[in-house]
This record gives structure tokens, C-alpha cells and sequence, in this order.
């Protein structure tokens, strides 16, 4: 018999609704939480046309958490969030639900697991990164990034999982003296190797969606343990409001 719900949740990207990272990420979802995703189709070929779109989405995740009565929503893709900084304090303000975002999130999982130095992975070009990294400074954590490794970031869309692991290894090998290796942006999706990576190369693994979920089902008070995606999500730390 199929556990009754708990709680329904949304999960709005500036992408497509639909994608098979999205697809994959369901699969993390606990049975009892009903997660709804939506994709605003604002991201294009250069993330930077992404600036300037805080009322937009603002209005957008208003009106989404509304009609489909969501008790607490994930806003996706540090992109939107650097290049907006007011966005998620005003989505706080606008919205009566919890709202966690890929950063700070990622933030808190890596303070939990005393992470003060991290490879940073990414599909994303220097220009962002250097924001990523800039950000994260603030924070008290020191990035480092990997040589670019691709020609646009959606070409990660098109990596294996055995080929993103490879990436990960080899710049993990070069950069030994971290305390995690940190996964943002999603179409670069360690899902499938978060616990390969912690295993084999001996580290802390923090990926930005499932350091959402756990944020965000944390704030709504359910504690979950969640194998097979890494040790956040199987042990569960409790996090600070």
C-alpha cells in the first residue's frame, strides 16, 4: 500500500519542466513527498540573459505555489541567483512557504560537513564560475575550479556518468588538498556517482539539487534517510533554520 503524502513541493528551474536530469532526480524523491516541477524556459544560449529576470520569476513561482498549493518550494540554478542577488530574499518575502535556493543550500551542507575548501565542478564557463567562487569566498569556503572542460554548458547534457566521474577524478587528483568536491549546475549530474566519488576517491560529495531537498524537507520538519546519492542524503545532519 502506497504511503500517503506528507507534504507536496515544488521545484521551479529557469529550464525546461521536463529534462532527463529532472526525470532522475524524481527517482531521489522520497514516496511519501509529491514534488511538482516546473521550468520557466528563461535560460538560453548565454547565462547571463538570465539577469534581470527576478520579477519574473518571482511572479511566476507566486502564482505556481498558489494554484498548486505547495508547502515549500526549490528555486534552481546559481546562475539566477548571482545574477539576481535580491531574488531570494524577495521570494521570501512574497511567498508563506519555506524557499530554499541551490547555493545557500549547498552552503549549509558543506558547513555541516566542516568543508572549508572544495573542488568546484561545474558545466559552466570561467566568467561564472569566477561568480561562484566569489560567492562562496563570502561565505568562508574557497573553491577551486577545474580548467574548463567544455564548449558550452550544455555539452554536459551529453557526458555518461562514467565520463563524469573521469572529469571529477582526474581534477580531484590534481587539487588534493580539499575537503569536498562540490557539484553545481545540473546537467553536469553526479546522481548516479555521488556515492562512487565519496567511496573510491576517500571525499565529502555535496550536489546542489539534493542539498535543496534536504534543506527544504528539513525546514518542513522530515528527516529521511536516503541511500545510494551520497552521505547527505543517507545521513541526514540536521540543519539550522
Amino acid at each position: 500500500m502506497d504511503k500517503p503524502m506528507r507534504v507536496k513541493i515544488g521545484y521551479v528551474s529557469p529550464n525546461v519542466s521536463d529534462s532527463p536530469y529532472l526525470r532522475m532526480f524524481k527517482t531521489v524523491i522520497p514516496a511519501d513527498v509529491e514534488l511538482d516541477a516546473a521550468g520557466l524556459e528563461l535560460a538560453g544560449t548565454n547565462l547571463f540573459d538570465l539577469r534581470g529576470k527576478k520579477d519574473v520569476i518571482v511572479k511566476k513561482a507566486l502564482d505556481l505555489s498558489r494554484a498548486h498549493h505547495w508547502q515549500g518550494v526549490m528555486v534552481s540554478a546559481a546562475p539566477v541567483e548571482l545574477l539576481n542577488p535580491e531574488l531570494l530574499g524577495e521570494l521570501c518575502a512574497a511567498l508563506s512557504i519555506p524557499v530554499v535556493m541551490a547555493l545557500p543550500a549547498s552552503i549549509a551542507a558543506l558547513n555541516i560537513f566542516s568543508a572549508k575548501r572544495v573542488l568546484l565542478m561545474t558545466p559552466f564557463d570561467e566568467p561564472m564560475n569566477r561568480l561562484i567562487r566569489e560567492y562562496l569566498a563570502h561565505a568562508g569556503v574557497e573553491a577551486l575550479s577545474p580548467r574548463q572542460a567544455l564548449r558550452h554548458y550544455t555539452d554536459a547534457l551529453a557526458l555518461s556518468p562514467d565520463a563524469i566521474y573521469e572529469l571529477t577524478r582526474k581534477a580531484f587528483a590534481a587539487e588534493k588538498d580539499v575537503d569536498a568536491i562540490y557539484f553545481q549546475g545540473a546537467i553536469l549530474n553526479p546522481l548516479k556517482i555521488l556515492d562512487r566519488l565519496e567511496t573510491e576517491l576517500a571525499t565529502t560529495v555535496v550536489a546542489s539539487n539534493p542539498a535543496m531537498l534536504w534543506r527544504l524537507l528539513s525546514q518542513l520538519g522530515l528527516t529521511y534517510r536516503i541511500h545510494g546519492y551520497g552521505k547527505l542524503l543517507a545521513q541526514w545532519p540536521g540543519v539550522s533554520h
